[in-house]
């Protein structure tokens, strides 16, 4: 009965411990994904003022 015991909280901490490491890991994925579109949306306005300054000074 020891070995039951041990082996069924071997076996909930290994998966408990996966769990959390894959909701870490989606995350990081999915803050990596918004800096990337903040970067891209910041990008293209930088671009839209930057022309609309070159067209002021004509």
């Amino acid at each position: 009965m020891k070995k039951f015991i041990t082996a069924a909280v071997v076996l909930l901490g290994t998966s408990l411990a996966g769990i959390l490491a894959w909701r870490k890991v989606e995350s990081d994925r999915l803050r990596n994904d918004l800096w990337s579109e903040a970067e891209r949306v910041s990008a293209e306005q930088d671009a839209s003022a930057e022309k609309q300054t070159q067209a002021a000074r004509v």
